[in-house]
């Protein structure tokens, strides 16, 4: 994943504003507006308006803030404005229904037909509106089963399943596991991990019933295997033998020299975003990087690029899912969960290919 603290406070300085402006990186929408003291209106800096001259531009935080000096929305950001206010209102009924809201019903909440509304739930969630009900379900399964006293049947009824059969039907694609195994923290998952030495330092390879599912890097041996009893604490964990080993030196083999691939079944355990970003990393081929913005437009939500970016902060199985090809528009190389040094090392020798 890329780096959460490079995420959570980029364009900190005029001169990375004024480059997000400059290039209309989608990525900056939310974090900053920018304000033409010609015009006294601001925008978000994806804007499709012609951009003023630098010297003629005021950045701020927030629109509010914005408003606050005087200046007053373009019709574009007026617009995003609205758009966002009303998707989160729909997002709100979703998660407060007892059962999922139909599309014509949440369309004429919205004041939309449903094509359009549709159209603009993905645009500004990144997920079908059928697709996000089914994500804040599995999540609030997750919180269910983590800190509910009644039985499982109890969990899945609270988190808005309605009947067993419906939530069995896609358990293991929820939560990676049966509903029982996951209460209890992994119980009965048996887990097979070794830790190897590449030329990125230590690498910790984990494999459940289904396939990898964890790839982490670090300088401390003993830190992976902390994080992995930290991710599956109930989980049987088992040291890997001589074969298991064998697998350790694919990836190691791979990062070594990334001309060879690496083709490993993987458990992939996440939202249906989540799995569609990780899907489309995979689909890069080596040697080529892409920024947020295109991952977004390749899985058809041109307006999610955070949520791209997020997605790609979740990502627990390094180099196999590879988002460290993810870079800014600009092609300056962004945060990275196992170091930014790392990464720019990922890339120079994929680039050598």
């Amino acid at each position: 994943m890329c780096d959460e603290h490079s995420i959570a406070f980029p364009y900190a300085t005029d001169n990375e504003r004024w480059e997000a402006v400059r290039t209309r990186d989608r990525l900056a929408d939310g974090h900053f507006v920018y304000a033409a003291r010609t015009t006294g209106v601001y925008g978000h800096p994806s804007s499709a308006a012609r951009i003023p001259k630098r010297k003629n531009l005021e950045f701020f935080a927030s629109a509010q803030l914005a408003e606050a000096a005087g200046y007053r929305p373009s019709q574009r950001a007026q617009n995003k404005s609205i758009h966002t206010a009303v998707i989160a209102q729909s997002c709100r009924l979703i998660e407060t229904a007892e059962t999922s809201p139909h599309l014509d019903a949440l369309a004429e909440q919205a004041g939309m037909s449903p094509f359009h509304f549709h159209r603009v739930f993905k645009a500004e969630t990144g997920l079908t509106p059928k697709a996000y009900a089914t994500a804040f379900r599995a999540s609030k399964l997750r919180d269910e089963l983590n800190t509910a006293t009644g039985t499982v049947t109890d969990a899945i009824y609270g988190a808005g399943f309605h009947s067993n059969s419906r939530f069995y039907a896609t358990s293991e694609q929820v939560l990676g596991m049966r509903a029982k195994e996951y209460r209890a923290g992994g119980v009965g998952a048996v887990i097979r991990f070794a830790v190897g030495e590449s030329a990125l330092g230590s690498i910790l390879v984990a494999q459940s019933q289904r396939g990898i599912c964890t790839i982490l890097l670090g300088d401390d041996p003993d830190r992976l295997v902390r994080d992995l009893q930290d991710q599956f604490p109930k989980a049987e964990l088992i040291g890997g033998d001589g074969d298991f080993e064998q697998l350790v030196a694919q990836v190691v083999g791979f990062i070594e020299a990334p001309g060879i691939g690496l083709n490993l079944p993987l458990d992939v355990r996440g939202t249906a975003f989540q799995q569609r970003v990780w899907q489309a990393l995979r689909d890069i081929p080596v040697g080529e990087t892409v920024s947020y913005a295109e991952i977004a437009e390749r899985i058809g939500a041109p307006k999610a690029v955070r949520a791209v970016a997020q997605a790609c902060a979740a990502n627990s199985i390094a180099v196999a899912i590879p988002c460290h090809r993810v870079v800014r528009r600009n092609g300056e190389i962004s945060g990275y969960r196992w170091g930014v040094d790392r990464k720019r090392e990922l890339l120079r020798r994929e680039a050598k290919t």
